[in-house]
């Protein structure tokens, strides 16, 4: 009996693989097996930093409130401290953003914990 393979199931595996290289440089475009390693890795990264970009935005975020507390005399732990003693309910997030594009809100929040 002749070998049987799924020639429909693979070719449609390899063009899904081809279509996520598009736009690769050189052979990592158009060549099989180097294509494949290519997108492997790519995902891999797609995977990785996915979780890192929640990292960076939170550095970012303290940075900010870093620069905007100690305009008005305070520390990044101060602040933060104060913050949650006084059960202000705003997040990282929220309070970079007032500290960078509305410095007079981000302000009565630091006259209100001080």
């Amino acid at each position: 009996m002749p070998r049987s393979v799924n020639a429909v199931a693979s070719r449609a595996r390899r063009k899904k693989v081809m279509k996520q290289a598009k736009g690769y440089f050189g052979r990592r475009k158009n060549v099989w097996t180097v294509a494949k390693n290519a997108v492997e890795k790519a995902m891999l990264y797609a995977y990785r930093d996915r979780r890192n970009k929640k990292r960076t935005f939170r550095a970012l975020w303290i940075t900010r409130i870093n620069a905007g507390a100690r305009m008005h005399g305070m520390s990044y732990s101060q602040f933060m401290g104060k913050v949650k003693a006084n059960n202000i309910e705003l997040n990282r997030k929220v309070l970079a953003d007032l500290a960078m594009n509305h410095p007079d809100a981000f302000k009565a929040i630091v006259e209100k914990v001080k």
